[in-house]
């Protein structure tokens, strides 16, 4: 799904235990995390250190940058150029403008072969695929009106508006799904 070499940009990175995780296991790949909350780039960058200095040199992660502070909806990201973007657990715990910034902005900082990986809850054709994912749906819409799980076909026409297609969807445990788009 992620490219061989080049360059991640994780959005909504919270604690950075992906960030390690993936950075550590994939280290041809340049891995820059993200969150606009401050808390959570601290934690991103503690949870780096912390790993670093727990495991000696060997745990070091040269190709995991410094968390960058970076709101999906601007319309100028601090990250010029980045082949992949990943993306766990984001689109249903905020408001629909954040995909709407997502996507655009994949289109505008992709080369020809960039990929788009998104983790999480979706509904299919307007339907949630399991009553847990309903009931996760009706909590988050509790707690702010503008999240909720969204449709997947909803997310292919955003990707449609900024040159991107779906390429593969993959079914996940508890209910969730891997859905990569690509530069159409």
């Amino acid at each position: 799904m992620l490219p061989q070499r080049g360059q991640v940009l994780e959005f909504a990175s919270g604690s950075g235990e992906h960030a390690v995780y993936f950075a550590r296991n994939l280290p041809s790949l340049r891995w820059q995390p993200s969150d606009p909350d401050p808390n959570c780039r601290r934690s991103i960058d503690a949870h780096a250190n912390s790993h670093a200095n727990s495991h000696g040199d060997s745990g070091q992660c040269p190709n995991l940058l410094p968390a960058l502070d970076l709101d999906v909806t601007a319309a100028d990201w601090p990250v010029p150029v980045a082949d992949a973007i990943v993306c766990i657990n984001m689109v249903h715990i905020s408001p629909w403008a954040a995909s709407e910034g997502l996507f655009a902005g994949a289109g505008r900082i992709f080369p020809s072969a960039g990929v788009l990986y998104l983790y999480g809850p979706y509904k299919r054709n307007g339907r949630h695929t399991a009553p847990s994912n309903e009931a996760f749906d009706a909590s988050l819409r509790q707690r702010n009106s503008a999240w909720g799980v969204r449709n997947l076909e909803d997310l292919t026409a955003l990707a449609t508006q900024a040159g991107l297609a779906l390429r593969e969807v993959v079914e996940m445990p508890a209910n969730n799904l891997s859905l990569v788009f690509a530069k159409a």
